[in-house]
């Protein structure tokens, strides 16, 4: 017997030998039924609980709806034929959100092994997965991002014996493998998730296990304080980035729709995202540290993989390398100007198999080049494919699902080496100075390789892996075997192994120094010598200075919406702990000893600084040289020059950011000089604190804010430097440093101000156009007479045309005021929406926007020609040189809501029809007649044609046959459909029409024919215009129009009588 619930617990199913039974929440029977000669084995309910989906001992799958109703049967893609059982079933509620919109829920398993992922029961597409396990058992997690599945699988052990082990496989809903635990015993008979999904629990023989996972979360660290992470709530389809300063708390959050990888490097973050234009192209955006978007572009093929360095982005599919250097505003020389007109773009992308040989290289191509070749992308596609990739600033590193591992030169991209490995990594990341790496399996096995040879190296060196270099042909039989001694082979795979690791991070400033988590315990490594483990579940996010930083995601994750206190931890070394110990209790000397051992920066600094504490200048001099810090050796020469050895503690609690112990001492005045010499701008500030006078300290040289105790704290306090900026005059040097510290943070008002300031327009404009403020840049430019933008604009517009970002380029065009060119992009993407066949909703929002844009232009035509100061004949003259700017292709800017009203009246009239006010609904199809030019007439009089026959208005329903009958744009087979339903409907009913529909005048109370459109027509000038007089003046003008005897006497309502209205409406609003 099996049994379930649906998501809400309002009914509960089961089986027994064919029968089913549903049940209320309190136990009464709803509805039973028998499935005769079928043996049901599993059941599931659909996520919005209104199908079952059984699962038969033949391995049919059978979809009832919950009335208990045969809908349909599901296809087998695993095996067509049939063949195998079904083993599993599973269908994700839904209850905790979906992580992408139209994701796989739906898994099914055969007892061969075999898995698929349907998106729902109608998916012709699913992700097909062989497992090679057997007795399988499959459970989604709380979130549905992940598929446990579990059983038996043939494992080969050290000695080459194969054995069936108890494994546990983890797949993401697309179908990627993400990793695999091995499990003692003989059978794994049930698995659960907990709520939470951060652990799972197996029932194995006759035990219970319980295994810890690691999700793998959306994030990075960058900018020394920052963490970028993702999460997305039930209710929304969009994923939300946050990127938070866990130094002074500060969040800025981005909503970004499909979002698939969150990567950094330096100052820059890199997050790539799907489409969300319906293409299949992948857009990539790099961030500043506070979430605004440096550059971006976009690419034709799927991103697997990326990695990115301080000006270099490396993104990977299964066969193709693109490598993209962006232009990073805190280092780039050129300015944005001279960077939109280059028209080598530095970028270049490559297939896996093209550089193939050591020592060869290339220019690189184009994505759509390399996908137009069907020898290498289409009839022999690579089956060797890229399973992962590490870069830094000198050095590309792929490995493939064969284990080759190639090593690239940057930013050449030349093949220097080639290697093979005996496993196969999913995992890598390189040390700080690119000589070694660390190779991570899917079963959580650690490896180091070098990629050099070390002199002295030897006893932790295993022999020289052997290599194969294979160069490859477009015809993968001619491959040729070159020998050994033919390449140039240097890597060393390490006597270094450690398991069950699942994170790992190399020491920024010491390439001998790594940090890793196995389990809950971290360990930090030197020369490959643990120190004592740690206990800790955070992930590994800063090693520098000899400091592991991690961070609570889980926790942050349990409550996205606030900031969790301790979820940043800082994890000092072994050296570091015994350098502390060793200070306090046996002074320097013997400190100094210690650090003579195992010398690092960090620890000489600590030297130095215990030592000048007691005024020991001898051996902080010596720590100093060592650290190669010339400043400390300067500020000791500066310290000699004081008698008085309570002014020289006082500048040394200074230099050491101590100045509560400076100002105990009384020497604030001192500690003041002491920053004023080294060009610190001191901003005083008043707290309720009683602890005397605070300095906010902003280090503009070091880029950022030390701030003393109990005051105030900051870490970049950019109001207290625009009034430092507005109070320096216009030759201070230090406003242009000002300036450029504003840009890096995308503050572009700020740093337009003082750019002006000083008299820098070029830069001012540079500005505007790199943060993308287009409005702000061409004010400018029209101020001081900057020629320049007007092409600059142009031509990034064509950049992103080209790119088919035609929304981006709206946005562009929105920003600098050219509406016209705007509206224009904007009928051309309504176009684009009805030949994708996109919702009609969608498609009237388009031509609203389009319209309001063509209002925005008209608006600011009358602002500039100012209407409010001119003559009648200048008034006119400005129209008609405004109709001369706008001729030719501009012929949308005298009908700007046509479309609009096209797609509100095709909406209206099918919602009137579906409430059952049929005569209204048809009273609006017919005015669809006016609107062929934009909606397909054959869907107009088709929706005539239903409305007019089910409102027994046969006449209009013959008139509408006839059109459609003579479209020319209708097939042979559409016109004889045509013909025999009219046949059909014609012999039961003769065309005529009833009476027409008759209302009440409101001002003569005698009857007349139908006013709609007039009423449609004056809903919309009121909603338009926003007058609050205009229904009054509507109304007024309504009564005078009624009663007039033309209309009266017709009862008709013209577009002569429509022109009439619109200008008499015009005037007494003008006149208001």
């Amino acid at each position: 017997m099996e049994q379930g619930w649906t998501k809400n617990l309002h009914h509960l199913r089961r089986r027994v030998s064919g029968a089913v039974i549903l049940g209320s929440v309190d136990g009464n029977r709803i509805w039973g039924k028998e499935v005769k000669n079928t043996q049901l084995l599993h059941v599931q309910w659909s996520p919005n609980g209104k199908f079952l989906l059984f699962g038969t001992g033949t391995g049919e799958l059978q979809l009832f709806d919950n009335q208990g109703v045969f809908v349909s049967k599901l296809s087998n893609y695993c095996d067509p034929h049939g063949n195998s059982k079904l083993a599993a079933l599973d269908w994700y509620d839904g209850s905790r959100g979906y992580i992408e919109q139209n994701i796989p829920c739906l898994a099914i398993c055969y007892e061969n092994g075999k898995l698929q992922i349907m998106r729902d029961d109608k998916d012709t597409k699913p992700a097909l997965i062989d497992t090679n396990m057997r007795s399988i058992k499959i459970k989604w997690n709380a979130t549905g991002s992940v598929l446990a599945v579990s059983g038996l699988q043939l494992i080969r052990n050290s000695q080459g014996e194969e054995k069936e082990a108890c494994v546990v496989q983890f797949w993401s809903p697309m179908g990627q493998f993400l990793r695999s635990l091995k499990v003692p015993g003989t059978c794994i008979t049930s698995i659960s998730w907990e709520y939470d999904g951060l652990r799972i629990a197996l029932a194995v023989d006759s035990f219970i296990y319980f295994a810890n996972t690691r999700p793998d979360y959306k994030w990075s660290f960058f900018a020394h304080d920052v963490v970028v992470y993702a999460y997305h709530k039930p209710e929304m389809f969009e994923s939300t980035v946050v990127f938070w300063n866990t130094k002074t708390n500060d969040r800025h959050t981005r909503n970004i729709k499909k979002l698939l990888m969150i990567t950094s490097a330096n100052d820059h973050c890199l997050i790539v995202s799907g489409s969300d234009d319906g293409s299949q192209q992948s857009v990539l955006t790099v961030y500043n540290a506070i979430g605004i978007p440096i550059e971006t572009k976009c690419i034709d093929f799927e991103p697997k993989f990326a990695s990115v360095s301080k000006t270099h982005v490396f993104i990977a599919s299964a066969d193709i390398i693109l490598h993209w250097q962006f232009k990073a505003l805190a280092i780039s020389k050129i300015s944005a100007l001279d960077a939109i007109r280059r028209k080598d773009i530095c970028e270049r992308a490559f297939h896996i198999d093209d550089i193939h040989i050591v020592g060869s290289g290339g220019n690189g191509t184009a994505i759509q080049d390399l996908r137009e070749r069907p020898i290498i992308l289409q009839v022999i596609p690579t089956k060797d494919c890229i399973t992962c990739i590490a870069s830094s600033d000198s050095v590309l590193m792929v490995v493939r699902q064969s284990g080759v591992l190639y090593q690239y030169s940057v930013p050449s991209v030349t093949l220097d080496n080639k290697y093979t490995l005996n496993f196969h990594p999913v995992s890598i990341a390189l040390n700080s100075n690119s000589t070694r790496v660390s190779l991570l399996d899917a079963t959580g096995i650690l490896k180091l390789f070098d990629l050099e040879k070390r002199a002295g190296a030897a006893g932790n060196i295993i022999d020289t892996v052997s290599a194969t270099m294979v160069a490859s042909t477009q015809d993968a039989s001619n491959a040729a075997t070159i020998s050994a001694g033919s390449m140039i082979n240097n890597g060393q795979l390490l006597e270094f192994e450690r398991k069950d690791v699942w994170d790992v991070r190399w020491a920024s400033d010491d390439p001998e120094q790594f940090a890793i988590m196995e389990k809950t315990r971290l360990y930090v490594f030197r020369n490959m010598d643990p120190e004592s483990p740690i206990n800790c579940s955070g992930y590994i996010c800063d090693f520098r200075d000899m400091q592991v930083k991690t961070i609570s995601l889980d926790d942050i994750m349990k409550d996205t919406d606030s900031i969790v206190k301790d979820a940043v931890v800082h994890i000092e070394t072994k050296a570091l702990r015994e350098l502390r110990t060793i200070l306090s209790q046996n002074g320097v000397l013997n400190a100094v000893q210690f650090v003579d051992d195992r010398p690092h920066p960090r620890l000489w600094k600590i030297v130095a600084e215990a030592a000048l504490e007691i005024l020991d200048f001898a051996q902080a001099q010596k720590a100093f040289i060592r650290c190669q810090d010339y400043q400390g050796l300067q500020f000791i020469k500066s310290l000699k020059k004081f008698d008085d050895p309570a002014k020289q503690k006082a500048e040394i609690a200074a230099y050491c950011n101590q100045f509560e112990t400076a100002e105990k001492i009384g020497a604030v005045d001192a500690t003041i000089n002491f920053l004023k010499k080294h060009g610190i701008i001191l901003v005083i500030i008043t707290t309720t604190s009683s602890d005397g006078l605070k300095l906010l300290l902003i280090i503009l040289k070091e880029k950022t804010i030390v701030v003393w105790q109990n005051a105030i704290t900051f870490w970049r306090d950019y109001a207290s430097l625009e009034k430092i900026a507005i109070g320096l005059s216009e030759n201070n040097a230090l406003l242009k440093s000002i300036a450029n510290k504003f840009v890096l943070v995308g503050l572009c008002d700020q740093a337009v101000a003082i750019y002006v300031k000083i008299g820098e327009i070029a830069s001012a404009v540079n500005t505007c156009v790199m943060l993308n403020q287009w409005n702000t840049a061409v004010q400018l430019a029209e101020i001081h007479n900057f020629k320049e933008i007007d092409s600059v604009l142009a031509k990034y517009a064509a950049y992103l045309l080209s790119q088919n970002r035609k929304w981006e380029a709206v946005e562009l065009y929105r920003k600098a005021n050219y509406c016209q060119k705007s509206a224009r992009l904007l009928f051309e993407l309504a176009k684009d929406a009805i030949e994708s066949e996109q919702t009609v909703m969608q498609i009237k929002k388009i031509y609203v926007l389009a319209a309001l844009e063509v209002e925005r232009y008209h608006s600011i035509s009358k602002a500039n020609r100012g209407m409010h100061h001119e003559t009648a004949t200048a008034a006119l003259d400005g129209l008609l040189a405004e109709d001369s700017a706008t001729m030719g292709d501009h012929k949308f800017l005298d009908n700007a809501w046509h479309g609009a009203e096209a797609y509100h009246f095709y909406i209206l009239a099918q919602r009137q029809f579906y409430n059952g006010d049929r005569e209204s609904a048809l009273v609006t199809a017919l005015h669809l007649r006016e609107y062929e030019d934009i909606i397909d007439a054959k869907v107009i009089f088709s929706l005539i044609a239903l409305i007019s026959f089910h409102s027994k208005r046969y006449n209009t329903c013959s008139k509408a046959f006839v059109k459609l009958e003579a479209l020319e744009a209708s097939s042979l087979e559409a016109e004889k459909s045509f013909e025999s339903l009219a046949l059909d409907i014609f012999t039961k009913y003769k065309p005529i029409d009833p009476k027409g529909i008759t209302v009440s005048c409101t001002n003569c109370m005698n009857k007349i024919k139908d006013r709609y459109k007039l009423e449609v027509i004056l809903l919309a000038l009121i909603v338009i215009l926003h007058f609050q007089r205009a229904l009054c003046l509507a109304d007024q003008l309504l009564n005078r129009f009624i009663s007039c005897a033309t209309y009266a006497s017709t009862g008709q309502w013209s577009m002569r009588s429509a022109e009439w209205f619109a200008a008499h409406f015009a005037i007494l609003v003008f006149n208001g």
